[in-house]
C-alpha cells in the first residue's frame, strides 16, 4: 500500500474521496446487470485507448495520451538502453539453449529482482531478441513518480500535501484490498483513497462467455465495494465515490497464426527485421527493404485486421516519432486473437480479450459515480480531472 502521511482529514476541498479502478469492468458487461446503482447513480461508458492496461492506466492517471506520457505497450525498441545488451555476447549459442522455459523464467526473475524492471516484467520476446528491447513499466504506477516525466494523480496529491492511501496488486490481493480499505476508511482520518482491483481482468479472460461465473464475480465485487462505500458514507455523508475501468473485454471467436505467415517469408531476425507479437497486434521494425516490402505486402492482405497508418495513430494518441513502439503496427479485428504471441503461448485460448480498436463497443470501460462529474467525462484522459479534484 502506498501512503502519504499527513495530518489526516479529508482532501483539500473538504470531502472524502474514494476512487476505485476495476480492471476490465466493461460497459457492455454491466448491461442488464445490477451493480451498485443505489450508491453510484451516475453511469456512462468510457472510451479507452488502443492497446492494453500498460497504456490505458497511465492515460487515466495523467490525463495525457500515450504519445505524451510515454507509456504504451510494455515492450519497446531500445537497442542502446536495453538492460539485456549483455545477451548479445551469447549470440553464438543455439536458440534452444536460450529459448526454453527455464531460461525465460531465470531472465524474468533477473529483470524483476536485479535489473530494476519491476514486478510485471516478463520475457515477452525470444531471449536472443531481448538485447534490442526495453520494458516501460519499471515503477509502481500507484505512487508518485510512477510515470517518468509526467505527473500523475499521486504526484499531484503529494504536491498539494493531501494525505492519501492507494492499494494495488503490488501489495495485496483484491480480497485483501477490499478488506483493508473498508477498515482504513472507517478507522483512519485519511481523506483520499484509491483502490486498484486487478483480478476481474483475469477472470474475464477465462470466463467471459460463462454468464453464471461472471454474475458471481460481479456480485462479489459489488459486495466488497459496498462495504467500502458505506464506511465512507458513515464518515462523510457527502463522500465522493466513483468506480471506473481502463477497458472492457471482447469475446474471442477466432484465431489467426500471423507468426507462422511472417516466418514463412524466410527473413531473419534481427538482421532483416524485429517483431513483437501481442495478443491483438503485431509491431515491426525493419533493417532490410526486402523484408519491409514483403511483410507490408503480407499485412495488406490480412483477412482479419489491418495496418494502422500514421494519421490514425496520431488520432489515437499513439504516434511516437522515434517509432519505439513499432515502425509498422498491424491490429486485429475485434474477436480475433493471434494464435501465439510473446506474452502467451499457443495453448492459451481465452474466452475474452482486450486491446482492440477503441471503436469496438465491447472495449468501452465504465465511469460510475455518486454524482455527475463537474467536467465532461468521455474518455480515460477525462477521468484524471475528476480524480484531481481531491488535490484542488
Amino acid at each position: 500500500m502506498a501512503e502519504r502521511p499527513g495530518g489526516g482529514g479529508p482532501g483539500v476541498n473538504g470531502r472524502l474521496h474514494v476512487s476505485v479502478l476495476v480492471d476490465a469492468l466493461g460497459w457492455r458487461l454491466l448491461e442488464g446487470r445490477a451493480f451498485l446503482e443505489e450508491l453510484l447513480p451516475h453511469r456512462q461508458p468510457l472510451r479507452t485507448v488502443l492497446g492494453y492496461s500498460s497504456g490505458a492506466i497511465p492515460t487515466l492517471l495523467t490525463g495525457r495520451p500515450p504519445a505524451e506520457h510515454g507509456h504504451w505497450n510494455l515492450v519497446y525498441y531500445d537497442p542502446d538502453g536495453s538492460p539485456f545488451r549483455w545477451l548479445r555476447h551469447l549470440a553464438f549459442l543455439p536458440e534452444p539453449v536460450l529459448d526454453n522455459r527455464l531460461a525465460r523464467k531465470l531472465l524474468s526473475e533477473a529483470g524483476r529482482r536485479v535489473l530494476g524492471l519491476g514486478p510485471l516484467f516478463d520475457c515477452a520476446v525470444a531471449p536472443s531478441r531481448l538485447p534490442w528491447f526495453n520494458w516501460v513499466e519499471k515503477r509502481s504506477l500507484y505512487e508518485p513518480g510512477g510515470v517518468s516525466g509526467t505527473p500523475t494523480l499521486f504526484d499531484r496529491l503529494a504536491e498539494a500535501g493531501v494525505p492519501y492511501r492507494s492499494y494495488s496488486y503490488h501489495d495485496y490481493s483484491d480480497a485483501e484490498i477490499l478488506r483493508r480499505a473498508a477498515r482504513d476508511v472507517r478507522e483512519s482520518e485519511t481523506g483520499v483513497f484509491f483502490l486498484y482491483l486487478s483480478e476481474l481482468d483475469h477472470a474475464l479472460h477465462r470466463h467471459l462467455q460463462d454468464r453464471a461465473v461472471v454474475d458471481g464475480r460481479l456480485a462479489w465485487y459489488a459486495e466488497g465495494l459496498r462495504a467500502v462505500f458505506e464506511a465512507a458514507r458513515a464518515r462523510d455523508a457527502a463522500a465522493a465515490l466513483s468506480v471506473f475501468s481502463d477497458h472492457g473485454m471482447t469475446p474471442v471467436r477466432r484465431h489467426y497464426d500471423l507468426v507462422a505467415e511472417v516466418e514463412a517469408l524466410g527473413f531473419c531476425t534481427p538482421d532483416d527485421y524485429l517483431a513483437v507479437y501481442d495478443s491483438t497486434m503485431a509491431r515491426f521494425w525493419f533493417f532490410s527493404d526486402r523484408a519491409r516490402q514483403a511483410v507490408t505486402g503480407l499485412l495488406a492482405s490480412l483477412p482479419c485486421g489491418r495496418v494502422l497508418d500514421d494519421a490514425e495513430l496520431d488520432r489515437l494518441g499513439i504516434l511516437f516519432p522515434d517509432r519505439r513502439y513499432g515502425e509498422l503496427i498491424a491490429l486485429l479485428d475485434p474477436g480475433w486473437l493471434l494464435a501465439s504471441s510473446g506474452f502467451n503461448g499457443s495453448r492459451w485460448r481465452p474466452a475474452g480479450m482486450h486491446g482492440y480498436h477503441p471503436d469496438d463497443a465491447d472495449s468501452d470501460g465504465v465511469f460510475l459515480a455518486s454524482a455527475p462529474p463537474s467536467l465532461p467525462v468521455r474518455s480515460l484522459a477525462d477521468v484524471h480531472a475528476c480524480l484531481s479534484e481531491a488535490a484542488s
